[in-house]
């Protein structure tokens, strides 16, 4: 028999992006139990926090007095680059039985550390711009690497957030205004060829399909008008929600592929229909405090975890999959 402790939502509380309020929300209205939310900062390396897997599973807080068997763990909202120090803890959560979604730490790096996510991508045959990593180039390495794709490309963080430190460079001065910026900062980069996703406004696009298992949830377009800008809606891009049907099924099938190819059953895939599709990224955790975002999401997402919780027995891919 399944233990029916609370459900417990674990969120790095340093984050303002929302997602966690929208999750206990989902917790309530699905179970009608508030869940015991707490800051995933205490089980990260160093942090007092811990579960236990001596007896039954039991994670506790001694700093906040906290020991509780969770019924199912929702791990979200976890910042790119401190995705690392949670890894030996999610490493226990795996071998504890405990009904936990999508938080595989493998598949975390794989799609947070992007060198990793060309790499998989490639693997899998999923279709993608080609990009050159870069550590700490010389200026001629950079410009060689500039000028094999081409010199249209982006600049990006091998691990980033948000559109934060991308740029568009078509140029020697703009290639190398982001090279200093990455060397003073110790950043590993990437050089992506453009992927040319323009709309017939002639204004930047692309994609966001959000994906649980076989199944799309959301669709989303981010417009950007400033050509030279990423198409994040931090960065200033519009967000329309769209009917699933608005994007032809090959592009579900590529965004359900490329989120498995990093060996997530969820994930929120950036891809654009240009040259029949070109995916740019999986992303672990979307944002849920979005338009729409409680509903196509949210309650999917922790549906699928009381759907494990239930079938503790079968494989998780076979639990966590929900079908067409």
């Amino acid at each position: 028999m399944r233990n029916t402790g609370p459900i417990v939502v674990l969120t790095d509380h340093s984050s303002t992006e929302g997602s966690s309020a929208v999750l206990a929300r989902a917790v309530e209205l699905v179970t009608d139990t508030a869940p015991l939310v707490l800051d995933a900062r205490h089980f990260y390396d160093g942090g007092d926090g811990a579960l236990r897997v001596d007896g039954p599973p039991t994670l506790t807080v001694p700093s906040e007095r906290i020991e509780v068997r969770p019924g199912a763990l929702v791990v979200y909202e976890i910042p790119p680059i401190d995705r690392h120090r949670l890894t030996r803890f999610q490493a226990v959560v795996a071998r504890s039985g405990i009904p936990c979604l999508g938080a595989d730490a493998q598949a975390w790096r794989n799609a947070t550390d992007k060198r990793r996510t060309v790499e998989r991508f490639h693997a899998a045959g999923i279709p993608q711009e080609e990009s050159l990593v870069l550590d700490d180039p010389t200026p001629s390495a950079a410009s060689a690497a500039f000028e094999r794709l081409g010199r249209d490309v982006w600049t990006r963080p091998v691990i980033g957030f948000g559109g934060r430190d991308v740029f568009h460079a078509t140029n020697d001065a703009q290639l190398h205004a982001a090279r200093e910026l990455y060397r003073k900062t110790g950043t590993s980069w990437l050089l992506t060829r453009d992927a040319q996703n323009f709309d017939e406004r002639g204004r930047r696009h692309q994609y966001r399909v959000v994906v649980l298992g076989r199944r799309v949830l959301r669709v989303c377009e981010h417009v950007q008008a400033d050509p030279d800008a990423p198409c994040n809606a931090a960065q200033g891009a519009v967000s329309t929600v769209l009917p699933l049907n608005a994007l032809p099924r090959r592009m579900h099938e590529l965004a359900i592929r490329a989120t498995a190819s990093v060996g997530l059953s969820f994930g929120g895939v950036d891809l654009v229909p240009e040259h029949g599709g070109v995916v740019f990224e999986v992303n672990v955790h979307p944002v849920l405090d979005v338009p729409q975002g409680f509903e196509t999401v949210a309650v999917p997402f922790l549906l699928a975890h009381l759907s494990e919780a239930d079938a503790p027995d079968m494989p998780r891919s076979t639990a966590v999959h929900p079908q067409h």
